[in-house]
């Protein structure tokens, strides 16, 4: 993979502007702030991100990969102030779990998500 940066641009922090590669693609299903047991263990934004990161690796690893072949993801969060509020720490939580690889990224405030204690829902893709 490749990171596509376009000349002049200011370089993005924490996503890149288009990414390339080639590859198996694997198209990974919102992931959610629960277990795998589909349980929730905390209503903190910040757990519940690192929770949904977590889930996204495992994914990955069960088609045999790792989180730099995240090619793209969007992320569906409930509460904006929320989000910018703790932007700190859900970036030490990006980092503790996927490292500084950064893909193209989306992120969308949501009126609500499907489980009522869900705060944040992450789909990726990712290049194997």
């Amino acid at each position: 993979m490749r990171t596509i940066q376009p000349e002049g641009w200011p370089q993005p922090k924490g996503y890149a502007n288009g990414v390339a590669g080639s590859g198996e693609v694997l198209f990974i299903g919102g992931q959610i702030g629960w277990n795998e047991n589909e349980e929730f263990d905390s209503d903190d934004f910040v757990d519940q991100v690192r929770q949904a990161l977590l889930n996204t690796v495992a994914v990955l690893e069960a088609a045999g990969g790792s989180a730099e072949n995240i090619a793209r993801m969007t992320w569906y969060i409930t509460d904006k102030r929320e989000y910018l509020a703790s932007l700190r720490e859900v970036g030490a939580a990006y980092r503790e779990v996927i490292g500084r690889h950064f893909p193209a990224m989306a992120m969308v405030q949501v009126v609500a998500l499907m489980e009522d204690r869900a705060k944040v829902e992450i789909e990726t893709t990712a290049l194997l």
